[in-house]
């Protein structure tokens, strides 16, 4: 049986996926100060979570960082599928420094010395855009390929029972 990833996307899922499921691990165990201020920082960009508690959202954070993390890292999970899970995860990062005050020179997408540690995120947006891209659009010549070997086998199968019976 073949895994459903190649040898180059091995790479950007090992430093991705170790990156955010060490972070995930490190926030299991959030203390109520910072529980507090992730909350707070993540709240103010996106009012939908002012209703949650702290404490709740730290431990939901932690969890979904480890489960993109180990996704990246699990080798019989579909690229496609780690680099869908990557891409929302660093799009709502990457959301967080564009609608923050603070976090960019005004009037421009350079970060800030505040904006810098959120900044740096776009990196896991382009490898999870990459093995998006990879494990779907570049896959596809992949099966084309398959399937004309199989027609191909199916075929000369035919012919050869042709003959006999013929």
């Amino acid at each position: 049986m073949r895994l459903p990833i190649t040898l180059s996307e091995i790479g950007p899922r090992i430093s991705a996926g170790a990156f955010i499921l060490n972070s995930g691990l490190g926030k299991r165990g959030a203390d109520e100060g910072t529980a507090a201020g992730l909350h707070g920082f993540a709240s103010g960009t996106y009012p939908f979570l002012k209703d949650v508690d702290p404490q709740q959202f730290a431990r939901a954070l932690a969890y979904g960082e480890i489960a993109v993390g180990t996704a990246l890292l699990t080798p019989f999970v579909p690229t496609a599928v780690a680099g869908a899970a990557l891409t929302a995860f660093s799009g709502g990062l990457l959301g967080l420094y564009l609608n923050t005050p603070g976090m960019r020179k005004p009037g421009s997408l350079a970060p800030t010395q505040e904006g810098l540690t959120v900044a740096k995120d776009v990196w896991l947006l382009g490898i999870g855009v990459g093995l998006l891209t990879r494990g779907t659009v570049d896959r596809e010549p992949r099966r084309v390929r398959k399937a004309a070997k199989t027609l191909a086998r199916a075929n000369r199968t035919a012919v050869r029972a042709a003959r006999r019976a013929g």
